[in-house]
């Protein structure tokens, strides 16, 4: 077989269904449609609340902020109907990876996981060090001052940051279970906190704070360079902040606060009944977060003057301005609970990318080991734990929230155009739930990742591709000659 024709390869579903029964790489099926949506909860809801809403509406989109959140919420629905076709009809550890490999071919799959493992990655990283500072700032309503060279954004080692990782990843090597039932306690608490947010807000919302509604487009020095976004950019636009163009590249930027549905996905394996409780997971986690994302930004800036907003805690810093200290103070433990459930769910899902790119030997096959007692990949996820544990500990990794979402908008345009494929290909697949309109929705969904995509940073492309650039060179120097696919079908790599 030639070398495209080795790249372009694919894993049947059967061959991928099969996988999963496996000696040795099996995982336990223990999750329900609820557990499904609590983990989507879990890991959508974090970030993006507690820290982008207010970043957002001073630097891009103004009030419209909601505008914001509402525009990347639609976009994230066309890919997850894309998403839950798929996981339904393909229940298997890998998400975008493992669609990616039974329509578009190996070398796809292999750049989709690569980016899927940076998106998670980085991300957990990211909210770690967030985790950090609200803690750093709890401590200290309680008279307990940690050096700043230990914790926070700036921190020379960020202990916390590194603490909460090592022991989420315990906990994730604990069992699929175990991570289960402590995600809805945490869960339970933080959206407990953001209705008390969202009640508690509307008595000291002003509506003179709502004007203009979407301030007039002016540049920034924020978004000149680089940094500018590239369709700004390519068009040879004057880079500008606010206007509609402001809230389209604030859309793009809180997409971060909607990164999670798809890790829902990754635990197809371990569902009870796939093909009807992943569809409810990955949509009902979606439909609740994107409403209490627009309902809290709106109550934020209503509560106080978009330009006042506090970028790195805004939910708390209005309620101080507005003399509530002690709501505050609540705010800050709904945060922890919020940003712990981000990081545990970032980690449970590059496990299982991780783990089904061992499985087909795209990465050394013996890292897929199953633990006897506890049925989890825990060499994988001990792997991924340290490794995040290191990049929270010693990188600042906030600037780098863009690079996250770039990685995850591009998955979305493969497991969409995916759909499609697999629709011509294997008509005959049975389909618990069919994404509607196809190809309408999937093509809308490609063209709406793709403006997202454009209205990302020149840097945040840069980046991006100097990533993808080196994940193409591992493929070609150890995963495509190991690659199960090609061990199987027993015909020499030319």
């Amino acid at each position: 077989m030639s070398v495209l024709g080795t790249m372009f390869r694919t894993k049947s579903v059967e061959l991928s269904i099969e996988d999963t029964e496996s000696s040795g790489h099996r995982l336990r099926r223990n999750l329900s449609a609820l557990d499904l949506t609590v983990f989507g909860v879990g890991v959508i809801v974090g970030t993006g609340i507690f820290v982008l809403t207010g970043q957002v509406a001073r630097e891009s989109s103004g009030p419209a902020v909601a505008l914001s959140f509402v525009i990347a919420g639609v976009v994230c629905a066309l890919a997850a109907l894309c998403y839950a076709e798929f996981a339904s009809t393909v229940p298997v550890a890998g998400s975008a990876y493992t669609f990616s490999y039974a329509t578009l071919g190996e070398f796809p799959a292999w750049i989709v996981g690569w980016d899927l493992m940076l998106e998670m990655a980085l991300g957990g990283a990211v909210v770690a060090v967030g985790w950090s500072g609200y803690f750093a700032e709890l401590l200290a309503t309680m008279g307990i001052e940690l050096p700043p060279s230990l914790a926070g954004e700036d921190a020379t080692f960020n202990v916390p940051a590194v603490v909460i990782v090592l022991a989420l990843t315990a906990v994730l090597v604990a069992g699929i279970r175990l991570s289960a039932r402590f995600n809805l306690v945490v869960v339970t608490v933080k959206v407990a906190v953001i209705l008390l947010v969202i009640v508690a807000g509307l008595f000291f919302v002003k509506s003179a704070n709502f004007t203009p509604f979407i301030p007039p487009a002016r540049p920034t020095p924020a978004v000149e360079g680089l940094k500018a976004p590239l369709i700004q950019t390519l068009f040879g636009l004057t880079p500008v902040a606010y206007g509609v163009l402001g809230v389209f590249s604030g859309a793009a930027i809180v997409f971060f606060a909607f990164i999670g549905f798809d890790v829902v996905a990754t635990a197809a394996e371990e569902t009870r009944r796939p093909q009807r409780d992943l569809p409810i997971g990955i949509i009902a986690s979606l439909a609740i977060c994107t409403f209490l994302y627009v309902a809290v930004s709106l109550v934020v800036v209503g509560m106080q003057k978009y330009d006042r907003l506090n970028s790195s805690a805004p939910l708390a810093g209005a309620f101080r301005a507005v003399g509530q200290d002690w709501l505050a103070t609540i705010i800050s433990v709904g945060a922890l609970a919020g940003l712990t459930t981000v990081v545990m769910i970032l980690m449970l899902g590059q496990s299982r990318v991780f783990f089904a790119m061992s499985r087909d030997s795209l990465l050394p096959r013996r890292l897929a080991a199953v633990h006897p007692r506890f049925g989890t990949p825990y060499l994988i996820t001990i792997i991924i734990g340290a490794v995040t544990a290191v990049l929270a500990g010693l990188i600042p990794l906030s600037a780098l929230a863009e690079l996250v979402n770039i990685g995850t908008l591009f998955a979305f345009v493969l497991v969409s155009v995916g759909v499609v494929i697999l629709r011509r290909t294997r008509p005959d697949l049975p389909r618990s739930f069919r994404t509607p309109l196809v190809p309408l929705v999937p093509v809308l969904s490609v063209l709406a990742c793709l403006y997202l995509m454009l209205n990302l940073p020149a840097e945040t492309w840069l980046r991006f591709l100097v990533w993808m650039a080196v994940g193409v060179v591992i493929y070609f120097l150890y995963g495509r000659r190991h690659s199960r696919v090609e061990v199987k079908s027993r015909v020499p790599v030319t």
